[in-house]
């Protein structure tokens, strides 16, 4: 699919345009970027049916946009990106990966020190010519130069996100194919991580010695247009790398072997490992071609029928971490984890009234189409300037406005909300007779991150002992591949969200926060928790998916999600 890599050409021509401090322009691309990354459909699959007028039915993409969008498909190139390269030569795309800067320090870091590459920024922060400039400091200096090394971190990885489309494409490219039997993504994807290195699928066809069909699954996948090299091509396996630096493998298995292929080479080793030792002490030997006795191949063609024979219940690939779940396969007492239809609405979104791109209205509308009941509309509220945050006023304006579309609805709810930021003190930054009048408040830190362990996390439970507050969103901070947690005590906070009833988000963008491993601890302390995608998009709502993923690995059922009730049910934790 195209759409990545025009998002991020439209995303990086709004970022040229900011460093020129041409007003509107930069918006609108990144708007468009946005869209065009949320994009279901390949955006060539869409010009392709409907031409431009179809290129401009995509939200946030108008005529001059379009034509962009059009000469990109035809050529791979646009010309008014070029031309912005050249007169202002940054690597705006990697600069923009480090925490802490937009537009305008880039262009004062360019400007004055002659900054470009990552590299330069290092050399600069090396020299401490950074400090020294007009809005920086030794702290920025210094919050910079780890936010770089945080970044030489994550090279070479990739988000979950970034990758689905693509795997999802794929594997209906091979299944579709005639002799085809059975098609998978195994690995890490398989498995939902948080990031991913690399991409494994696994083909099985009906006739293995059908070389016509070998060679023509194999010449597929090493001629597939996101390919920009081919590593290795073989009977039963060949090896790619995909333009944005993925490597991807395909491997040809018997349809006899292909469970045991797929749950070898889905993981983890230490899962694998696990279940080997186990087979062995039945008098057996797994491996990738099957569970044997002796000799003779006794199972291999489910993953199910393998997990059965040695005497458990198929685990889901989520939770094969060698984690507990093998001894409870074994007891037969697996939870039943989360779906994604088991969703009922999303407490955690943004409208237009602050940093969002879409009308109250219009996310309802996207909430109506996904079968949700209910939407909470959480807005930035005063201290988030920088996201337009509303204040008491503003809230309460917007409050009578979602009054009145309540009125005109009535099989559809939408939640007033407010996500309202935790000061450094523990204050909110909104008085609590305001957010009384809400339907629920969610809080958050949006600011200083770097406070020492003990100050953090007294200066969250001080928020959290309020009784207006319902919900803590994005606990530790995070950002994949941006951010890591800041310091806090998580025993602490698990404590006092079960101490003073507050629901722990796990957020469904960038952010994977709670993780895996926090969600599954919230879990065992009995506190309850909700999935939100933190949306400014309409289109970024169907990022729901993401969080259940992340809920699934932290063993969560679909009792341990507020969003999994109906409206009714709401009030068993807010009182509306």
């Amino acid at each position: 699919m195209k759409n990545q890599e025009l998002a991020q050409l439209l995303f990086e021509i709004g970022e040229f345009l900011e460093l020129q401090e041409i007003p509107f322009k930069p918006q609108a691309y990144q708007q468009a970027a946005l869209a065009v990354d949320n994009l279901e459909e390949d955006v060539s699959d869409v010009y392709k049916k409907d031409g431009i007028r179809g290129l401009k039915n995509i939200p946030a993409v108008g005529e001059s946009i379009a034509l962009k969008i059009e000469e990109y498909l035809k050529t791979g190139k646009i010309k008014y990106y070029e031309q912005l390269k050249k007169t202002t030569p940054v690597e705006v795309d990697e600069l923009t990966k480090i925490e802490g800067l937009g537009g305008k320090r880039i262009k004062r870091l360019y400007k004055e020190l002659g900054v470009r590459t990552v590299k330069d920024l290092e050399r600069a922060i090396a020299e401490h010519k950074v400090a020294s400039l007009f809005g920086f400091g030794e702290k920025m200096e210094k919050n910079l130069g780890e936010a770089i090394e945080f970044l030489k971190k994550s090279k070479g990885r990739f988000l979950l996100k970034e990758v689905l489309k693509d795997i999802k494409r794929i594997e209906d490219k091979f299944g579709k194919m005639k002799g085809v039997e059975k098609v998978s993504v195994a690995g890490s994807i398989r498995r939902k991580k948080e990031t991913i290195g690399d991409a494994d699928f696994l083909v099985s066809i009906k006739d293995a010695s059908d070389k016509y069909l070998v060679e023509k699954i194999m010449k597929a996948f090493i001629s597939m247009d996101e390919v920009v090299k081919v590593v290795s091509r073989g009977e039963t396996r060949s090896s790619v790398k995909t333009r944005q630096g993925l490597d991807m493998d395909l491997r040809l298995v018997p349809l006899s072997s292909f469970g045991a292929a797929l749950q070898y080479f889905t993981g983890s080793k230490e899962h694998n490992i696990a279940l080997r030792k186990i087979a062995m002490k039945q008098g057996f030997k797994l491996n990738e071609y099957g569970l044997f006795k002796k000799e003779r191949k006794i199972k291999g063609e489910t993953e199910e029928e393998i997990y059965e024979k040695l005497g458990m219940d198929w685990i889901p690939p989520e939770i094969r971490e060698n984690m507990g779940e093998i001894e409870i396969a074994q007891e037969r007492k697996l939870p039943r984890l989360i779906e994604l239809k088991d969703i009922k609405g999303d407490f955690h979104c943004h409208s237009d009234w602050n940093g969002g791109n879409n009308s109250i209205e219009e996310m309802v509308n996207q909430a109506k189409d996904l079968g949700y009941e209910y939407l909470g509309i959480s807005d930035h509220t005063q201290f988030l300037r920088i996201e337009n945050g509303l204040d008491e006023k503003r809230l309460m304006e917007q409050n009578k406005h979602i009054k009145k579309l309540n009125e005109k609805m009535a099989d559809f709810k939408v939640l007033h909300g407010a996500e309202v930021n935790i000061l450094n003190d523990g204050s909110l930054d909104i008085n609590e007779e305001t957010l009384k009048k809400l339907d629920y408040v969610c809080v958050g830190v949006h600011s200083n991150f770097k406070m020492p362990e003990k100050e953090m996390t007294e200066r969250i439970i001080r928020a959290m002992k309020k009784p207006c507050v319902n919900i803590l969103n994005h606990p530790t901070g995070r950002i994949l591949q941006r951010r890591e947690s800041f310091n806090v005590d998580m025993e602490k906070i698990f404590r006092a969200a079960r101490q003073y009833s507050v629901i722990l988000e796990i957020n469904s963008s960038e952010r994977a926060d709670l993780s895996a491993e926090n969600a599954r601890r919230a879990k065992e302390y009995g506190i309850k928790m909700v999935i939100g995608t933190d949306s400014h998009d309409k289109h970024q709502m169907v990022n729901m998916k993401l969080g259940i993923y992340q809920a699934r690995r932290g063993w969560l059922e679909k009792r341990d999600a507020i969003n999994t009730s109906s409206f009714k049910e709401l009030k068993d934790y807010f009182t509306f």
